[in-house]
């Protein structure tokens, strides 16, 4: 076991980071008189891991749309029953979710923290599949597909995923189609299962008042003979992107009262790793704040215009292989806001950033981030996500620090690229 204790002066935080000998790594984050408790059992594997070389095998390996998501369904039933019921008696929250990087299992409680830690590890070590459970589970989650297709929101975001990417997994739903979903065995969850939930691919991240030695003996005790490291490395495959888009403009028609949009710009400064993704991660907030957010020129007058509403977002979405800026909201003509982004975003580049504005949104975003270190969810959540592209969380703070308007000026140059837009509309049946 390696045992390291972080501190962060600036946050005024710590952190105790526990690499046990089969290659788990733990983070405890305690927060002192906290009553509420949080952690995650996470492994990078997400629904763009779908082909993949295993060490030493020549030949990929090619898997279904929407497994991952699928096997975390099937992580919560087990021989002795549900899941959920072994928490809800200890009157714990448990929960779960897959993105595009990673799968996470996890719960919050006030109380028993110990019994309910001890429960997520054993439950996520333990599949229990059989080809009834697997059929059945088929049409459940067919409907869930089923559900998101009649959603705006979810529509409107990954036609706009469609528009930006023409190969990249990232363009297809986390829970794959309807097809795809039918063609998974018992045999597959398995071959992914033990391909991606080893211990070198996994991590355990605990915020709130806890006893570190209590509750890394907790996690120990709890681990399985056959919780094994995997030797070597899985090489995860993905097909070539190039930097175009697909395609500009995608339109559907669903039942919602206003058209709802999202402007997408695609990221090709791709590849980074570590210190410098998390220096694009905070250069691209800080360009989306300054453009679009609630204090901005272009808010005001779109607002003022009666374009938009306060459900005018904005976000960036990223990892090592993918990245993407989004504009979102409902407006009466979607055309015509991007027409009006467009123009800003010309006349920035002819007549460069407001120092005063990038000061305002750097000051607000250092406040933000010390405020969120208020939220044991936020704190586990955003640790988890962020380890899962190899960047700790604590540098955050440092590194929005010391950035500067040339860094900024330089992103926003490069990334904000309206041939590398799309602009994705739901428009009223």
């Amino acid at each position: 076991m390696i045992f390291k204790e972080i501190h962060s002066s600036m946050l005024n935080e710590k952190m105790y980071k526990i690499k046990l000998d089969n290659g788990l790594d733990i983070f405890i984050i305690p927060k002192k008189n906290f009553t509420k408790k949080y952690a995650i059992f996470g492994t990078r594997y997400g629904s763009i891991d779908n082909k993949f070389k295993l060490p030493g095998e020549n030949a990929a390996i090619e898997m279904p749309e929407g497994i991952a998501h699928f096997l975390e369904h099937k992580l919560f039933e087990s021989e002795e029953g549900g899941v959920f019921n072994r928490f809800s008696k200890l009157g714990s929250n448990v929960n779960a979710y897959t993105n595009f990087n990673s799968t996470c299992y996890l719960f919050s409680c006030t109380d028993k923290f110990y019994e309910n830690l001890s429960i997520l590890v054993d439950f996520v070590q333990s599949p229990y599949l059989t080809d009834e459970n697997v059929e059945k589970e088929k049409g459940i989650i067919e409907q869930e597909i089923r559900m998101y297709e009649d959603n705006p929101n979810w529509k409107v975001f990954f036609n706009a995923l469609k528009g930006l990417y023409k190969e990249h997994p990232v363009r297809v739903d986390i829970a794959g189609t309807v097809e795809s979903i039918y063609k998974i065995t018992k045999e597959d969850l398995y071959k992914c299962y033990n391909t991606f939930y080893v211990p070198n691919n996994m991590m355990i991240c605990i915020v709130g008042d806890v006893d570190k030695d209590e509750t890394i003996s907790t996690i120990e005790k709890n681990l399985k003979e056959s919780f094994k490291k995997l030797e070597g490395n899985v090489e995860r495959i993905l097909p070539k992107e190039d930097e175009n888009i697909n395609m500009k403009k995608i339109e559907e028609n669903l039942s919602v009262s206003m058209p709802l949009f999202n402007i997408a710009f695609k990221d090709n400064n791709i590849g980074l790793k570590n210190k410098e993704l998390l220096e694009k991660d905070i250069q691209t907030k800080i360009i989306l704040d300054m453009l679009f957010g609630k204090s901005s020129n272009l808010y005001k007058k779109l607002y003022d215009d009666g374009l938009i509403n306060e459900n005018f977002e904005n976000e960036y979405t990223f990892d090592i292989t993918y990245g993407h800026s989004m504009i979102g909201g409902e407006s009466k003509e979607p055309k015509k806001v991007y027409d009006m982004i467009c123009s800003e975003i010309d006349k920035i580049k002819k007549e460069g950033l407001n120092s005063k504005d990038f000061e305002r949104v750097k000051k607000k975003m250092i406040g933000q981030h010390i405020m969120y270190y208020n939220s044991v969810e936020f704190i586990a959540n955003m640790f988890t996500s962020y380890y899962f592209k190899g960047i700790n969380l604590f540098d955050y703070i440092d590194v929005l620090n010391k950035m500067n308007i040339e860094e900024v000026s330089s992103r926003f140059e490069k990334h904000f690229d309206i041939e590398k837009s799309v602009i994705s509309i739901i428009n009223p049946n």
